[in-house]
Order: C-alpha cells, then structure tokens, then sequence
C-alpha cells in the first residue's frame, strides 16, 4: 500500500480511492450494513471488507490500489488505450474477446502481444466510475457516485415533504382483496409524520389534501401534537402535486411549493424511509401482508382498521423513539423547547381550501339527506328549500360542513350517529349488504315457489300451416 498518505498518490489513485471510499459511505456514516452496502454498489462483500479493514488502519489512502512492481517489461501505452478503449464500450466485451483482438492488432503494428493477465489487470485498473458510466449510463453513475447533499430543515415545520406508497398488504373490501396506498406528510427536521391518510384507490389530489388537512390541524389525541402550516412543501412530478388547485391552496395559506428533480429519488429519502419501516416493522405482524406478491397469510383486517393500525404505530412507537439519524425522538424534536404554529383561521376556512369533495343539496323540513343519512343543526331552520354545498370528509361522514354562496353556515351532524365515527366506505359497504340481503330473502321465496307449485310445462305446438296449393302460370303467346 501507499505509505506516505495522499500526497504520494497520483489523481488517479486518488479517483480509484474516492471510487471506493464511495461504497464504503453508506456504512460509515449512516450505519448500513456493510452487505447491503456492498451489494448496492455491485461490490464483492469480501472485496468490501479488505477495503474497510485497509481504511480503518491507513485512512483514505489505504483505498488506493497496489501499485505493481516492475518486471523489467513495460505494455506499450498504444496498447494500454486500445484495451482500455475496449473495455469501456458498449456492451461490455469479455476479457477473451479483447485478449484475441489485441493480439491481431498488436501482430499488424509490429507491438509485443500481452497476455490475458495483463489484459485482466489493465481492465481491473480502470476507474469504477469511468466503468459504470461507460457501461451502466449517467443514472447509474449518478446513484452512484455522485455526491449527496444531505439538508436538513432548520427548525420543524420548516419543510414538509408528501409521498404516496402501496402498501404491501392486503384488506378485505366487500369481500374483495384489496392494497391500499398511504399517503404521508413527514417533517423534515423532526422526522414527524404530522398527517397521513389510507385509501384504496390511486394517488389523487383529494387523497393529498385529506392529508394536509390532518397535518395542519390540531388531533383529538395529545399524543399527537404535530400542527401547523409549514413554510415550505416538498412534492415529486405527481399529477396531484402539480395540480392547479393545490397552488391555490399554496398561495392562500401562504407556503411555498417545492418539486423535486424528475428520476431522482434521492431528495425523497426520509420518507421513503418512512415507508420501509412501515412495511417491515408495523405490517409484517399484520395478517395478509404480501412476500414477493403473495399474501403470506389470509386478509382479515378491513381498511378501517388498517387505518387504526398505522395511526397507533405512528404515534405510540414511532415518534417515541429515538431517529437514528437526528439523535431524538421525531416527538421531542418536534416540540423542542416550546414554540407557536402557524395556524389557518379556522378549520372551515381550511376545510374551504383543502377539502375538494363538495355536493349541492336542498334544506328539507327534516334537514338535509345526503348517502341515505339526515344532518341537522338549528342554524338550517332559516334555510328550508334553500340550495346549500356541503363539504364533508369520506372517511367520517358522521358530520358534514354546510356553506350557502361560499359563506360557511354550520356544522350538521347525523342524529342517528352522533359520537360515532362513520365513514363513505362504512355506508356503501352497508349498502352491499342490504342489497345481498334482499336478494337473499328474493331467491329464498322463489324457491318455495317453485317447490310447491308445478312446473309449468311447454306451450302446445302450434300447427304447421299447410303449404299453398300452386297456381298455374298463366301462358303469353305472341301475336303475329
């Protein structure tokens, strides 16, 4: 190895050494294990582990390659650029191939041919960089090599960053197999997950804003005091996070909106984090979680209860304990010394902004129908046959917020329901099974029919009219 450090090296030494210093990072810094690491970078795990043992006892320079001794014969350099032209095309010839052909081309220039060896050891000595970039093109060289900027927001609420998932794991829905995708609000500096929302249908703007609205407004429970308005959103290209109406939502609660770079998930790495410890820790111990595709035991659980789930996961285990990368609880770091939210002005004005999932209805005597339930509040009693839109969310539906030419009236709930938390999938499911109900009792009672009632048998034939008699042509005759 190189004794005298770095400034004994050549630059390209000094690129081979960053090359691997490269695979080594992710374990060194923040605590990959050193196969997982290895086998990202394509990296032998014993090739790794002489590397990690020669940069703990040298340091950087320990990553250097051996410089070989001399053995009294030197490649022509001619030579050396054919093969290493040759190992860096596209696709990757094999060291025979390129063994065979500078031998014939080192017999027409008159250069002393070099054996597969010598080949071997010319081809293993160019920059890994410069190979996977010649061979795996610029997004694998830049995945791989590249240098990260690791930012981290300044204080909480600073950045916000939002991302959707399918989850692998099956629910029951109408008695159908289903994946639910989740939706997640993370903070960037605390690595909170103010809000989130479950759904079984793909990413959507609604899906979006259902999540901000429970990040930015205050939860029921207390072990959950993650709130606010962020300064700054960090959305990827998604269809729902370029949308006309979540810019509105922008330039009204004044925050700014950030994308990240088209095919660079790099930005998106805490919450994809996030997801993994998701998918690993909460529903592995779940019933119809999915192994490479199938599901490793029978769905059981509804979408209800998924939700449930994941809520409990996220504020009893995950904000307790401590990141790993900040050193903290997500919780602790939130709260930090005690500081003041910015709040939107009330939850109808963010319900107004966030909450898409609008429908024109008419006041009634009896108060306003709406998915088979009736919503009363006593500011309605001025608005009988009045044309009202109501906002309501789809996963609780037990109340409805009711606005007359955009001014916000009240909130009605449903009598029937009150303290009950029911949601727009509860009732179409209820739905189903009144309907399959029904249909039960209708075939029962057309059995008994047919049972003591006999069966009718064919209508008679009706009998085949007789064939006309044939008329005789009548015969023309020319006159002459």
């Amino acid at each position: 190895m190189i004794d005298s450090g770095l400034t004994g090296l050549t630059e390209r030494e000094r690129q081979q050494a960053m090359s691997r210093f490269a695979v080594l990072r992710p374990h060194l810094e923040d605590g990959v294990p050193l196969a997982r690491a290895a086998a990202a970078a394509g990296t032998p795990l014993r090739t790794a582990q002489r590397w990690l043992q020669h940069y703990s006892s040298q340091g950087l320079a320990g990553l250097a390659p051996a410089r070989r001794r001399s053995t009294g014969r030197r490649t022509e350099p001619e030579l050396v650029r054919l093969i290493e032209g040759m190992a860096l095309t596209r696709p990757r010839p094999a060291l025979a191939t390129i063994t065979r052909r500078v031998a014939r081309a080192a017999a027409q220039h008159g250069w002393t041919p070099v054996s597969y060896t010598t080949v071997r050891d010319i081809v293993t000595g160019l920059d890994p960089a410069m190979v996977t970039l010649a061979h795996d093109g610029a997004a694998a060289f830049r995945d791989t090599y590249e240098l990260v900027y690791r930012r981290r927001a300044e204080h909480p609420n600073a950045m916000w960053q939002v991302d959707h998932t399918q989850l692998d794991i099956l629910v029951l829905d109408a008695g159908k197999h289903r994946r639910p995708w989740l939706t997640v609000v993370l903070d960037d500096c605390s690595r909170a997950v103010p809000g989130y929302t479950l759904n079984l249908g793909a990413p959507s703007a609604l899906n979006t804003s259902l999540a901000l609205r429970q990040a930015i407004w205050t939860k029921p429970d207390p072990a959950w005091p993650m709130c606010g308005i962020p300064e700054t959103l960090y959305v990827d290209h998604g269809s729902d996070f370029t949308s006309h109406h979540l810019a509105q939502v922008a330039a009204d609660l004044k925050f700014a909106i950030v994308h990240s770079t088209v095919a660079r998930p790099q930005g998106r790495g805490k919450i994809e984090r996030f997801f993994g410890s998701i998918n690993t820790e909460l529903l592995a111990e779940l019933p119809g979680r999915l192994v490479h595709g199938k599901p490793a035991s029978p769905p059981v659980l509804s979408l209800r209860q998924l939700d449930e789930a994941i809520g409990t996961f996220i504020t009893t285990v995950y904000h307790q304990r401590t990141h790993s990368e900040i050193g903290d609880t997500p919780q602790q770091s939130w709260v930090a010394d005690g500081w003041l939210p910015r709040m939107p002005d009330s939850l109808e004005h963010l319900d107004l902004l966030l909450v898409t999932v609008a429908a024109p209805r008419v006041v009634h005597r009896d108060g306003i129908h709406f998915q088979g339930l009736r919503y009363l509040h006593t500011t309605l009693a001025a608005y009988v046959r009045e044309s009202v839109t109501i906002r309501y969310d789809p996963r609780d539906i037990t109340a409805i917020r009711v606005f007359h030419r955009n001014r916000f009236l009240c909130t009605a709930v449903s009598p029937d329901h009150s303290g009950d938390t029911i949601g727009l999938k509860d009732i179409q499911a209820a739905r189903r099974a009144y309907r399959r109900r029904l249909r039960e009792q209708i075939n029962e009672r057309i059995t008994v029919v047919t049972d003591y009632l006999p069966t009718p048998g064919p209508p008679p034939a009706r009998p085949e009219p007789e064939p006309p008699t044939p008329r005789p042509r009548l015969r023309a005759y020319q006159e002459e």
